[in-house]
């Protein structure tokens, strides 16, 4: 059996649907809460569905079945400002697990974040040592909390203190996909425009405001989110790799790129409008992030990552332009 946690979210229920299709046995650790996350989850057969307060219980009752835990949960919302509950929930809870798999020799696959790169100006190696970590800075709350914890499992490695039999970091770069929709602002672009895309109407994006960098031509590594639960399975069915990974295509796309493929993916000419960005927003901004996958290309990975034009015509394919959205 395999526990995920936040298996209701974004990424998680994604994971926990292709591991149903596997004919694994999952249970879910998360907050259903009331926005409809419960809907990520409608068409996966679950062993079990655990309250977060109650996991530590669970786990002592549940540890001759279980082999591995996926932690994706997290408060993920970059704009996020309480500091002892994303101290508390991303790093303490993190910390735990990790501890908690130690102890027991399960495996433990858990999210980092592209976030933790900052402003990129030191580059986006995903580098796992010590002193390669020390040298980021996140811009926001999340960011921080999340390379807090990447570098506890450094200092862990590094001094030889007892560590989980196959352990990994995942720094997930800008995903998009099904079973976003209860993230509200922080849903991914396309899936805050598939509505008006679809009816011809003018897409709105932020202006930019750095020298040298035109409207619209903010970059991203928009990465799909079946290729992210691909890197999942891939490590699962890879015991013996360990490490801290990107996970992103390798390739930075502007924002009206990525429009231009939301447009063409609905039959519609592209309608492209900008905005000032809040003025709160333009100190920690990301003008451009892209993964180097040179590591988890080396630890063995051989599978392709979708272009946004191949993304994109997927998601609103099969998923946005349904009338069953989700996955």
């Amino acid at each position: 059996m395999i526990l995920v946690t936040g298996g209701a979210g974004f990424i998680g229920s994604n994971i926990v649907a292709a591991l149903c299709d596997r004919g694994t046995a999952v249970a879910v650790c998360d907050y259903l809460g009331e926005e409809g996350k419960w809907q990520n989850l409608a068409k996966a057969e679950l062993h079990d569905v655990v309250h977060p307060g109650e996991l530590e219980n669970w786990l002592e009752r549940h540890t001759q079945r279980l082999d591995a835990i996926v932690h994706m949960g997290a408060i993920s919302a970059t704009d996020a400002t309480d500091g002892d509950l994303v101290v508390h929930t991303n790093f303490g809870l993190s910390w735990l697990l990790w501890q908690w798999c130690a102890r027991h020799d399960k495996r433990f696959i858990y999210a980092s974040s592209a976030a933790t790169y900052g402003d990129g100006e030191r580059g986006y190696d995903d580098d796992g040592s010590r002193t390669a970590l020390a040298r980021l800075r996140p811009l926001n709350l999340y960011g921080w909390s999340k390379q807090m914890f990447d570098r506890r499992v450094a200092r862990a490695v590094a001094d030889r203190e007892e560590i989980p039999p196959q352990w990994a970091g995942l720094k997930f770069f800008n995903v998009y996909g099904p079973n976003e929709y209860h993230k509200g602002s922080m849903q991914s672009v396309i899936a805050k425009t598939f509505a008006g895309a679809a009816r011809g109407d003018e897409v709105v994006l932020f202006k930019s405001h750095r020298d040298g960098i035109a409207d619209g031509e903010q970059k991203r590594d928009f990465v799909y989110v079946g290729d992210c639960v691909d890197v999942v399975l891939w490590l699962l069915d890879h015991p013996a790799v360990n490490g801290l990974f990107n996970v992103g295509t390798g390739q930075a796309r502007s924002f009206a790129e990525l429009i231009r493929s939301l447009f063409a993916a609905v039959g519609r000419p592209p309608r492209i409008g900008y905005r000032d960005m809040p003025e709160a927003l333009r100190e920690r901004y990301q003008y451009f992030t892209q993964a180097r996958m040179e590591r988890l290309r080396e630890a063995g990975f051989t599978q392709p990552f979708k272009s946004i034009e191949e993304g994109v015509q997927l998601y609103v394919q099969h998923y946005l332009s349904q009338p069953d959205r989700y996955r």
